[in-house]
């Protein structure tokens, strides 16, 4: 037997470890459950999840790389703040790309991405269903980003996914703006964007994905309106 051979069963536990510590991490991370400003001590991690700090600390870069987690000069490490200050320009930013990834897709979509963007918009409608807002953001932003990879520009897909991955907390807040019973008009409104693009409704589609994106923005700017103490409790 080669070491590579005896190494192997090794490599993928560790493998698995990291995926273990990143998914459970990640889900309380984006569910609230670590506040934003809240420390993450490697050796705790290590203590609870039973393994080496090898893994844990592999995980902590992939999240540090998603935009997480923030490891200080001091070497500290923790949840990542969210900066409510500049909230304006990252909806200005989410808005546009909404708009112009749907009009792209209306204009440039195959016959094979209606079928990718229709199964993520069904993936989308069951986690509505089951008020599973983990899911709700996973699904989303898998039905956004099909649509960008229909609109067959790699910049806008690299970007928008970059502006999904830095709102996925906020969305979260969303969600919960909704004790997580999202309005199944919105799942409509998805609907109804899949029929512009396979339409090739270039006006229809960029108008109903602005219109989408602008009642997102807006329920989250009366969330932080209604509770100003917001940014402290996070």
């Amino acid at each position: 037997m080669t070491d590579t051979e005896a190494n192997a069963p090794n490599e993928r536990k560790r493998g698995s470890g990291v995926r273990l510590v990143y998914d459970l991490l990640r889900d309380e991370i984006l569910d609230l459950v670590l506040p934003p400003g809240s420390p993450i001590d490697e050796v705790q991690l290590a203590e609870r999840f039973k393994m080496s700090r090898t893994p844990i600390r592999e995980a902590l870069v992939r999240l540090a790389g998603e935009g997480l987690i923030d490891t200080l000069p001091n070497r500290s490490t923790m949840v990542a703040n969210v900066d409510f200050l500049n909230m304006h320009t990252y909806f200005d930013a989410l808005v546009l790309m909404y708009r112009v990834t749907t009009q792209l897709a209306a204009k440039y979509h195959r016959a094979a991405d209606l079928d990718i963007i229709r199964g993520h918009q069904a993936d989308f409608a069951k986690a509505v269903e089951a008020q599973d807002a983990l899911a709700m953001i996973a699904t989303n932003a898998a039905f956004h980003l099909a649509i960008a990879e229909a609109g067959r520009n790699p910049y806008f897909t690299s970007l928008f996914k970059r502006i999904l991955d830095e709102g996925r907390r906020i969305l979260r807040l969303y969600y919960q703006s909704y004790e997580d019973r999202l309005p199944h008009r919105f799942v409509e409104e998805h609907n109804e964007m899949i029929e512009a693009i396979a339409a090739r409704d270039l006006e229809r589609a960029e108008r109903l994905a602005r219109e989408h994106a602008e009642q997102i923005v807006r329920q989250v700017q009366k969330l932080l309106v209604r509770d100003d103490r917001l940014e402290i409790r996070l």
